[in-house]
């Protein structure tokens, strides 16, 4: 296969695909860390005398912490005749993740933009850190103490942080601006088929050595796996994926348009400036509103559907299917209609559907809410970061991609907590879909002041393409 470089008239799915390998990894990694991990560190306290005695101290001096995590699902119930609060240690470890990321992603994203190597800019931080983080994933469940895993758990994100804006913006860098959202489609369903090997992963082990992993040795296997597919995505990356040889010349396939060009180098003006912060609030905000989907529908679907876990899983799993289904079209329309009019176009289709289930409390809504909702979601998302990349020019792609992840990793942050207020306060978990609803309409105010970000119309980019030579 030859090496990759992605054509400047039109999106080669193939090739692209190849470029989000290295992303797919990131999020096999990221899928099963969540469920698995969470469960391994909820024993392991659960097992300690010294967390249960803590727990039960901090439950009896502040008792609103109980009620904030019963408001969240969580399990508070006695434990050696006094309340645990494991869940709530669990729960704040748990994201270390989305805070390292927010520290750290903008810090290397700008750090990959002014290396200059033999390999390119991005593929150095692949290449380097993708399978030292495999790796620590893989120890993870091995770990014997909570010292130890600890360890194991904070060098695995802090790692993690250190490649993810550099893989992201290998994409934008070998792609021409105005096809970018298209391309985006790409590393989204890439990224939706690594979440989907990362659910079957149990099951599939399951199937060919008959592995239970719910217990720790066989669950092994699972994190074991997905280090396998991080270190094979990597390997594609570093095999097939061809970056410029950035000591002599950094901005050689970019897939530059003339236009583009002239940002390099150059600060944003004031109204970039305003356009970037103005998406970054916009961004934070739609992240609070999905996230809190994702994390509090099973308890939702519980209380008021009366779903039990199985079928809210079914139920939250057609909310991504519908995503993935419309991620496509979403980058196409991007590239035809203009971003910002797609990125409107989703939020008000997700403030419809949400607001009129939450209005008439109908729960026959549920399924289209779900359904238009999940379309809706990756018509925002497949334009965002390619909007967002725009903003910042061609030199500062993983800069920008940095602030990306600022952004939505701050909702994803704060989703758990403003909910959880909103939850103790109304005593329902009913009130889910209005504090999304609230949240993507304050998105929706935020975009409309977005100025800046456009993909250049395809013929116009062609046209500078060729005259740049």
């Amino acid at each position: 296969m030859d090496s990759v470089i992605v054509n400047k008239d039109k999106v080669n799915y193939f090739k692209t695909f190849i470029i989000g390998c290295g992303f797919l990894g990131s999020m096999v990694a990221w899928s099963i860390y969540d469920p698995y991990v969470s469960k391994l560190l909820s024993e392991k306290l659960s097992q300690s005398d010294f967390v249960t005695r803590l727990g039960a101290d901090l439950a009896n001096r502040y008792p609103f912490l109980l009620e904030f995590m019963q408001a969240q699902g969580e399990n508070v119930g006695s434990a050696a005749g006094g309340f645990t609060l494991v869940p709530l240690f669990v729960g704040i470890i748990m994201t270390f993740d989305n805070i390292f990321g927010v520290i750290f992603q903008p810090l290397f994203g700008r750090l990959s933009d002014r290396t200059r190597s033999r390999l390119g800019k991005r593929r150095p931080f692949v290449i380097l850190f993708a399978p030292m983080s495999a790796l620590l994933f893989a120890l993870i469940p091995f770990m014997p103490t909570i010292p130890t895993l600890m360890i194991c758990i904070i060098g695995f994100v802090f790692l993690m942080s250190l490649w993810r804006s550099p893989v992201m913006a290998l994409m934008p860098d070998l792609t021409a601006p105005h096809l970018r959202s298209e391309a985006n489609s790409v590393i989204s369903v890439t990224g939706g088929i690594g979440a989907f090997l990362a659910v079957i992963a149990g099951k599939l082990l399951a199937a060919i050595f008959g592995y239970d992993t719910e217990l720790n040795e066989e669950r092994r296997a699972v994190f074991i796996f997905g280090a396998i597919v991080m270190i094979l995505g990597t390997l594609i990356v570093s095999v097939f994926v061809k970056e410029a040889d950035s000591r002599t010349d950094p901005a050689h396939g970019n897939g530059a348009s003339g236009k583009s060009k002239k940002k390099q180098g150059s600060k944003l003006n004031k109204e970039e400036r305003k356009s970037l912060i103005f998406m970054m609030c916009a961004l934070f905000f739609l992240f609070i509103g999905t996230n809190s989907v994702t994390t509090f529908f099973a308890l939702f679907a519980a209380e008021v559907l009366g779903k039990d876990t199985a079928s809210a899983t079914l139920m939250i799993g057609a909310f991504l299917a519908a995503g993935a289904l419309a991620a496509f079209p979403a980058g196409i329309f991007g590239k035809k209609f203009g971003r910002k009019k797609v990125i409107v176009s989703g939020l008000c289709a997700l403030i419809a559907v949400f607001a009129a289930f939450t209005i008439t409390k109908q729960l026959w809504l549920i399924w289209p809410a779900i359904a238009i909702g999940g379309a809706a979601s990756l018509f925002v998302n497949v334009n965002t970061l390619p909007l967002v990349w725009s903003i910042g020019g061609l030199d500062r792609v993983g800069t920008f991609t940095g602030y990306y992840y600022t952004a939505t990793f701050s909702g994803q942050v704060a989703a758990p907590i403003l909910f959880g207020i909103v939850r103790v306060l109304t005593g329902t978990y009913m009130s889910l879909f209005g504090f999304c609803t609230t949240a993507f309409i304050v998105s929706l105010l935020f975009i409309s002041f977005v100025r800046h970000g456009e993909a250049l119309p395809e013929e116009e980019a062609k046209q500078l393409a060729a005259e740049a030579g």
